[in-house]
């Protein structure tokens, strides 16, 4: 079957529709001074703009961008299977078409048993589409890898992100990791921020099982503990040596409404 291009799911709902509105959200979010660390890996928010926006442009203005880029999503839908590798030529933005990396895509599905070419799960979901708008922001030629990852265990999410160090390191360039997640769900301002940190800790220390087990552990309704534990993996694998947080902010700081917010985090993971 020919490839096709993915349509955007939630333009116009979680990021402005247009190529010209969505420039000028960008360039507002987005600050332009020189980028302190080449994209290794990161934990990047994916709510509306309006509310994660200002944490996920700090954090990608924080960032040079090899051309490049997988960026690994939660599955908030339960459709297709449980690592979705998109199977498009390329996924649609206002800002214009981002070519799939097809190459890599097809490495990823011969090294790793579950994982299967897909479009369903990626057909309605959020977490990997908004990114997309910052890192063309950032790297208008960027090749994107999308891979929809619903929950798995812990020794699942360490195979596939030593499977994935492996594919990159094979690659002989640089080859960066968006793990998409949002943090704590409705819960009050000052829980969100104390379970939020706890979570943080572990990522900052690098240690994938610990934030894996600390998420659980403390029932941290953070969406995307997958997709950045398995970041985390690979990126210790590629020889990180560092990490620190770049912004966070709850919902409750631009809603005015502290009883109920979410949580939302900018993690850089770098050599």
């Amino acid at each position: 079957m020919e490839p096709t291009v993915r349509p955007t799911a939630v333009a116009g709902a979680f990021y402005p529709g247009t190529r010209g509105g969505l420039e000028l959200e960008l360039a507002s979010l987005v600050a332009e001074t020189p980028a302190r660390h080449e994209l290794l890996a990161c934990i990047a928010p994916h709510a509306g703009y309006v509310y994660s926006g200002g944490v996920a442009g700090r954090l990608f203005a924080h960032l040079d961008l090899p051309r490049r880029v997988i960026v690994l999503g939660p599955n908030h839908t339960g459709a297709g299977p449980r690592i979705s590798v998109a199977s498009h030529r390329s996924w649609q933005t206002p800002l214009g078409e981002l070519a799939v990396d097809r190459e890599l895509a097809g490495r990823l599905i011969a090294a790793v048993a579950e994982a299967e070419p897909d479009e369903l799960a990626h057909r309605r979901e959020h977490s990997i589409e908004v990114q997309l708008p910052f890192l063309a922001r950032r790297r208008p030629d960027v090749e994107v890898l999308p891979v929809c990852l619903k929950h798995l265990d812990l020794a699942e999410c360490l195979e596939l992100g030593r499977a994935l160090a492996s594919l990159i390191a094979d690659t002989g360039e640089a080859v960066g990791l968006v793990a998409s997640s949002d943090m704590s769900h409705y819960q009050p301002d000052d829980v969100a921020r104390s379970l939020d940190h706890l979570a943080i800790a572990a990522a900052l220390e690098r240690d994938p099982a610990a934030l894996y087990d600390t998420v659980h552990r403390e029932r941290i309704t953070m969406c995307g503990v997958v997709p950045a534990t398995v970041a985390l993996t690979a990126a210790n694998a590629l020889g990180a040596t560092g990490a620190h947080l770049v912004a966070y902010a709850t919902s409750g700081e631009v809603s005015g409404d502290f009883s109920a917010v979410v949580g939302y985090a900018g993690v850089c993971i770098h050599r």
